[in-house]
């Protein structure tokens, strides 16, 4: 499933994937021609792959006719995604199902056309937004690898928080393309555009709605599977509850906090992220602890002196806990921690309200709160 995320940037949406389509679907017949036209092409072969299985699979070699022309008709029993190599320069992805589609390029222009098939016109939106986007935080590597040359901590702290805010509007616009796609299963592909920790309630409403729609599709039936087992810690289901000694050795549990927004932060004192963003959260903290807010800090330390050490260094005020087992700890178990600094915000009626907040995204939910 891991490889398969990386590869379709799969995003979801809600309201517009509807079981219902706005235009009219021939029947399925099993049926679908795969043709077109190459200019200025050089040596080498058209490959045809599928998506099986977490994998791509190659299915034939398509013939290459006088003119560049080629013509390929694929037997297929549902829909599904597929590419096809255009002599190792150039690759097209396709999302087919009942449509035919052709596809003309220019080898000395690199420009693309593609015709007919919907879905893998849908495909092409979404792939269109995932070099946009890919091209966007090329540059902010580059400004951040210059900015650590300088070891200029300003330039780095501003970089991070454009990355955070780059990641939003890239989300924002998956969804509004998704909006338009009107329950294409092409959707499909930007699902791994979308942080399922905040987007889970997103996500698993528009799997059911595609799920309604293509039932016999893997990728729908695997993304259903993963999704039952995050069911538990999405945003609006309650917060388990987290019960461990602070450094004094007193337990202290994460209900006795309810009442109160309460941000649920793992760190430890070997980690070097979390201790730069600790001087951001004693910041809120300070600003915000008198009308309402809360930190529960979980450390993953292995030993108590690392632990204690960190939380004078960095003046951590409110309550520290841990079982000092590193990630092994229960509390990390529970909340599936496999990196940090990592945190959930609780609302004071103890359910999930938000997940990874740090730096700018915390700050402004704070004060969307607060203020």
């Amino acid at each position: 499933m891991e490889n398969l995320k990386k590869y379709f940037y799969i995003i979801l949406s809600i309201s517009m994937l509807s079981t219902s389509c706005s235009e009219e679907e021939k029947k399925f017949d099993g049926k679908v021609k795969i043709s077109g036209n190459l200019e200025n092409y050089p040596e080498g072969n058209l490959v045809l792959s599928q998506y099986a299985n977490d994998r791509t699979d190659v299915l034939d070699t398509l013939k290459l006719k006088n003119g560049g022309k080629f013509e390929y008709e694929l037997t297929l029993d549902g829909p599904n995604f597929y590419e096809l190599s255009l002599m190792e320069e150039e690759t097209v992805r396709l999302a087919l199902y009942h449509e035919d589609v052709e596809i003309d390029y220019d080898f000395e222009t690199q420009e693309l056309s593609l015709k007919g098939s919907r879905d893998t016109q849908m495909l092409r939106l979404i792939d269109e937004i995932t070099q946009r986007y890919q091209e966007e935080g090329n540059e902010l590597n580059t400004e951040f690898y210059e900015a650590m040359a300088d070891r200029d901590q300003d330039a780095i702290k501003a970089i991070q928080e454009k990355a955070m805010q780059l990641e939003i509007n890239h989300g924002d616009r998956v969804k509004e393309t998704i909006h338009k796609m009107e329950g294409s299963f092409a959707a499909l592909a930007g699902l791994g555009m979308l942080n399922p920790k905040n987007d889970f309630n997103f996500i698993d409403s528009t799997v059911n709605a595609l799920g309604d729609r293509y039932p016999d599709m893997h990728l729908i039936s695997s993304w259903k599977q993963e999704l039952d087992e995050m069911r538990a810690l999405s945003v609006g289901q309650p917060a388990p509850e987290i019960s461990l000694p602070n450094p004094d050795g007193d337990i202290q549990k994460l209900s006795d906090l309810k009442g109160k927004y309460v941000l649920v932060d793992f760190w430890a004192g070997w980690c070097r992220p979390c201790r730069e963003e600790n001087p951001n959260v004693v910041r809120l903290y300070n600003k915000y602890k008198d009308k309402g807010f809360e930190v529960f800090g979980v450390s993953l330390d292995r030993t108590r002196e690392t632990w204690e050490k960190a939380i004078e260094e960095d003046g951590l005020e409110w309550t520290q806990v841990s079982d000092l087992k590193y990630f092994n700890s229960e509390a990390a178990a529970t909340y599936q921690i496999n990196a940090i600094p990592a945190t959930y915000m609780i609302d004071p009626d103890g359910n999930i309200f938000a997940k990874d907040l740090r730096g700018i995204t915390l700050e402004n939910k704070l004060a969307e709160i607060f203020d």
